[in-house]
């Protein structure tokens, strides 16, 4: 009798916790975002502008049915940067999800931001590596715009339901099944898969690749554990850990290549892409793998230095940038363009539920963001970490060429905020580093890159 009574203690808490949880971490949506139709937008590598004769829409993250006038969509492109933006994958907290090995966690609610926004930045690597740059999810505007009154009454009705079914037992479990003839439509169409894949690698569960479990597990070996603060630094080569021990097919067609002490080094970046080709006395190499290049670095003392301003915008605006695992102090976020003196970026910090991606035609809604938010570059963290995509030597190149111009520093900065340098990191004085290229213990400081 014991037993069930604490059972039903744990259940109670458990429900309100869950409450709790979507009320505090669903306020940071409810704001609508205003863009300016006088300068252009930047969003991943690709510019948008919004100029038109009309007034002026108020806010590129309301609902598809707004009758901002459709000819003035259409003309300022409006619609192809909110489908651009929509079809980012966007990975944020989530609850009653399985528990996590060595913890009583089922919720990263509070403490898994920046292992989110490392997520994203790897989707959108492995997006452009399966998909390209151009594809947009085929539903991106069919989603609703975020209001205060809805998300507000969702929090009540869910816990309300919560405390209901405590009371009436168990309900059966919805069905999630797909529309007639969509599942059959999905395995025909081979990005609409891809699209899929990419997220299940991302799921709340043990087995899967990319997975919080998964992040948390390879995380120990840096000192981390579930309920820890992660640094983008810490993120970066957790992410490198996971995917190189991946065993999906795909998965292994790709490798990620993270930056030490502000320098990359061109030769090992090389070494990953190619492998000595097929038969006796050739010395010719042909591409292997695709690299994610990933450089953490510090953009100032406590604050950024707006002396970088420029170079952020620069590394957003290159076509290979997969964005940035960055912030404001004691907040991460997923950095993917920006417009003015705003960063644009995706917010983590909303709580969803638990979804089973082992299910025919799982619902994909709650892993795409319909509104954009915008935030000052004066509150940006200073420390971050920067993802490029390559695949090719081509590629390598012409990013090396492109960031150099970037990299330039102006007249007040001495120095880059990071470096190319040709030939191999064993080729220096780095006897700290592994083969890998990562060093022995690596050491992380509070002070240098701690995002909550």
């Amino acid at each position: 009798m014991e037993n069930n009574e604490r059972d039903e203690v744990e259940k109670l808490k458990s429900m309100f916790l869950s409450a709790w949880h979507n009320v505090q971490y669903s306020w940071i949506l409810k704001t609508k975002t205003y863009f300016s139709r006088n300068s252009p937008v930047f969003l991943l590598g690709k510019c948008y502008h919004f100029k038109a004769e009309e007034p002026s829409v108020e806010s590129v993250a309301g609902s598809c049915s707004d009758k901002a006038s459709e000819s003035e969509l259409v003309i300022g492109s409006v619609v192809e940067f909110r489908r651009d933006f929509a079809s980012r994958i966007w990975l944020t907290y989530r609850e009653q999800f399985p528990q996590i090995q060595g913890s009583s966690f089922t919720s990263d609610c509070g403490w898994g931001c920046t292992l989110r926004t490392g997520q994203m930045l790897l989707a959108q690597g492995l997006v452009l590596h399966l998909l390209g740059r151009d594809w947009t999810w085929s539903d991106a505007l069919k989603m609703d715009g975020l209001d205060t009154e809805s998300w507000t009454a969702s929090a009540a009705r869910k816990l309300a339901s919560s405390l209901e079914s405590s009371f009436q037992g168990p309900k059966p479990p919805e069905s999630h099944a797909p529309a007639p003839g969509r599942a059959e439509e999905a395995s025909t169409d081979l990005n609409c898969v891809r699209h899929r894949k990419i997220v299940s690698w991302f799921a709340d569960c043990p087995a899967a690749q990319i997975g919080v479990h998964r992040l948390i597990e390879l995380g120990h070996t840096s000192g981390k554990s579930a309920g820890d603060w992660y640094g983008p630094a810490v993120v970066a080569h957790i992410l490198r850990k996971a995917v190189k021990e991946a065993t999906d097919p795909e998965l292994q067609g790709i490798t990620v290549y993270v930056a030490q002490d502000c320098t990359v080094y061109s030769a090992d970046v090389i070494d990953s892409l190619q492998k000595p080709a097929q038969g006796p006395e050739t010395e010719t190499r042909v591409d292997r793998k695709a690299v994610i290049i990933l450089i953490p670095v510090r953009l100032g003392g406590e604050k950024t230095n707006p002396e970088y301003f420029d170079f952020v915008k620069g590394i957003l605006s290159l076509e290979y940038c997969i964005g940035i695992i960055g912030g404001k102090p004691k907040q991460a976020y997923y950095f993917v363009g920006f417009q003015d003196d705003s960063l644009i970026y995706m917010d983590p910090h909303y709580c969803q539920s638990f979804v089973d991606v082992s299910m025919n035609g799982f619902p994909l809604e709650s892993f795409h963001c319909p509104s954009p938010k915008k935030m000052s570059f004066t509150k940006m963290d200073p420390s971050c970490t920067i993802g490029f995509y390559s695949r090719s030597v081509q590629d390598f190149e012409k990013i090396s060429e492109e960031i150099s111009k970037v990299l330039k520093p102006s007249s007040k900065e001495k120095y880059p905020a990071f470096t190319f340098v040709k030939g191999h990191g064993r080729d220096y004085e780095q006897s700290e580093l592994t083969s890998e290229g990562e060093p022995r213990h690596p050491q992380y400081s509070s002070g240098d890159f701690v995002l909550l």
